[in-house]
């Protein structure tokens, strides 16, 4: 006996769960990592940031098991996990953009960083444009693959809708347990 041709809108409905529960997941996964490690450095900001990105995780995640449960405003949890996810990285990337602190960056130099530098013919004072040209760098890019990633996942689970909704009104609603 052969199993049947799946249709386009059911083929996209299983593709959307799929991704929806490995990305909601790793998100929870690799923000809840992130909020331990903060709170044993004691920093409240990024403990808060990595609450924030545990909530679009679980949102994503919620999406899901609506879609599971055949509710099509599962979709709509979906694409608002990702817009939400991406204003948190936002927020968090435009505030460290403005942060940045020449005194703390060349206090951190260790010894033997002095030392390398020595040996370079450099002075401390010579790597603080490389030091704010990296360090901008990095937020920038981490803004901008944010913007390209969560962006396109919200454009890709808002552009399913439709073939969802369809695949949900096609196959029928699990029955409901009755409490009686």
């Amino acid at each position: 006996m052969t199993v049947p041709e799946l249709s386009p809108q059911a083929k996209t409905l299983k593709r959307v769960l799929a991704i929806a529960r490995f990305n909601g997941w790793s998100v929870i996964v690799i923000a809840g990592l992130g909020v331990m490690v903060t709170l044993l450095l004691g920093d409240l900001v990024g403990t808060f940031i990595g609450v924030l990105a545990a909530a679009a995780g679980w949102m994503e995640v919620r999406g899901h098991r609506m879609l599971r449960r055949r509710d099509p405003a599962g979709m709509t949890w979906l694409v608002r996990s990702q817009l939400f996810l991406l204003s948190v990285i936002l927020v968090y990337c435009v505030t460290r953009l403005g942060s940045f602190d020449a005194d703390t960056a060349m206090a951190s130099l260790t010894p033997d960083m002095e030392a390398l530098l020595k040996e370079a013919g450099l002075a401390r004072g010579d790597i603080l444009p490389l030091v704010r040209t990296t360090f901008l760098a990095t937020y920038l890019t981490f803004a901008v693959v944010s913007i390209i990633y969560q962006g396109g996942m919200a454009l890709y689970y808002r552009s399913k809708t439709r073939l969802v909704t369809a695949a949900l009104a096609v196959t029928p609603r699990p029955p409901t347990q009755s409490v009686y």
